[in-house]
């Protein structure tokens, strides 16, 4: 893979605008569009191909072990907060419920 930057598209629209004169042209004849109207698209594309590859979130990709440890962490990073914990009736099937007809 190549571990050059990519450039930018303002870089690459003054580094090959004959290029994407010659392709807006072409896609315009294709699509029978008039170049006006091809040039939004193709800046769209262009911009997509030029933005660097988004990592994919944790939740695509964690393995198990991963999930544990994350979770881990996450109790750990609560540990500190002396946050009271909930009694045995606070967390009731009653207590949550209460009655219901």
């Amino acid at each position: 893979m190549n571990s050059q930057p990519k450039p930018n598209l303002s870089e690459l629209e003054q580094s090959h605008s004959q290029d994407i004169e010659t392709i807006t042209l072409l896609l315009a004849k294709i699509s029978q569009r008039s170049p006006s109207e091809i040039k939004p698209h193709l800046d769209i594309m262009l911009e997509r191909l030029v933005q660097p590859a988004q990592e994919r979130p944790f939740y695509e990709t964690a393995t198990p072990a991963e999930w544990v440890a994350a979770f881990r962490d996450w109790v750990e990073s609560h540990r500190g907060l002396n946050l009271p914990t909930l009694s045995d009736e606070a967390i009731s099937r009653e207590s949550i419920y209460g009655e219901r007809d």
